[in-house]
């Protein structure tokens, strides 16, 4: 009976992970995919994240409205994005150098800038209750769950939908597979890129403000841990497609819960090992998905230039 209990506290716990730790994994791989499918890659993402963060907690804290620093971190992702693809647009410069760049400016940056608001305590979002119904603690606690997770889902599906049955989409899918096309077509190849680029740093910067908002919902510099990175592997692992980042996201979400839900139920030999399980779990999708000299399903035929 006991080990039941203990199993259902487990699961329990791993599927609050799940769905708290998944969304900034969430936010970024959309916004990288989208990013990607115009053919440009965005490693500054952990730097939007990281600023992001601190936008929201700076601006919350300042207005008393968590949603205004929601914007403020979507606005500030774009921003950077934008002077990420415009920098990049330019001749002889690298995506993948310039993207470095900008993670550690933005990480800098927000160090800099965040410092007065690493002590004051900000409003946060509220969660939605979802566990009304049960009289079990640790479920009503498990379903307390951020509205800016479902807001992901709407994303993704809006993202989903918008590359295979828009127009909009449609001109992404033609920069990011084909440049010469793209130019043959009369499509501003630059132009296109850098919306792209600003629309999904935008999301990475909601992904961020998830982090000072809502779990662990406070300010820090230590608050991301390499997300934003390890989602650009997570968006490889997805095949480009948002629907399937989706799931990407809480397998990512539920490795970095590990270690919480197993000190629930008293496991704490091995403690840093599991805290490690996200970092461990990129390395082996990695190895296992992507093959050397092949072209993976699903990613933009641009994409292929800069590797």
């Amino acid at each position: 009976m006991a080990e039941t209990s203990a199993l259902t506290t487990l699961l329990v716990a791993m599927l609050a992970g799940a769905l708290r730790v998944s969304t900034p994994f969430l936010f970024v791989s959309l916004g990288e995919c989208l990013t990607e499918k115009s053919g440009r890659i965005n490693l500054g993402n952990e730097g939007v994240l990281v600023f992001g963060a601190m936008a929201a907690y700076a601006i919350s804290y300042e207005t008393g409205n968590p949603w205004i620093g929601v914007l403020a971190a979507a606005a500030s992702g774009a921003v950077i994005g934008a002077i990420h693809a415009a920098l990049c647009s330019l001749r002889r410069v690298s995506d993948i150098a310039m993207g470095i760049a900008i993670m550690l400016a933005g990480t800098g940056l927000a160090f800099f800038l965040g410092k007065p608001y690493v002590q004051p305590s900000a409003p946060l979002l509220p969660p939605i209750p979802l566990g009304f119904w049960s009289d079990v603690p640790q479920i009503r606690s498990a379903l307390d769950v951020s509205p800016l997770f479902f807001l992901g889902l709407i994303v993704a599906g809006v993202l989903s939908w918008g590359f295979r049955a828009t127009r909009i989409g449609l001109t992404i899918r033609i920069v990011g597979d084909s440049a010469d096309a793209a130019k043959a077509m009369g499509l501003k190849i630059e132009r296109i890129r850098i919306l792209a680029t600003a629309a999904g740093s935008a999301l990475a910067g909601i992904g961020g403000a998830f982090l000072s908002l809502c779990y662990p919902g406070s300010w820090n510099e230590g608050l991301s841990s390499g997300q934003g990175l390890m989602a650009v592997a997570l968006v490889v692992f997805a095949r480009w497609n948002p629907l399937t980042c989706v799931a990407a996201a809480l397998l990512f979400g539920a490795a970095g819960a590990l270690g919480p839900s197993l000190q629930t139920v008293g496991i704490t030999k091995g403690y840093y090992l599991f805290y490690a399980a996200p970092y461990v779990l990129t390395l082996v999708l990695m190895a296992l998905t992507v093959v050397p000299g092949r072209t993976l399903k699903g990613m933009p035929g641009e994409l292929s230039l800069t590797r």
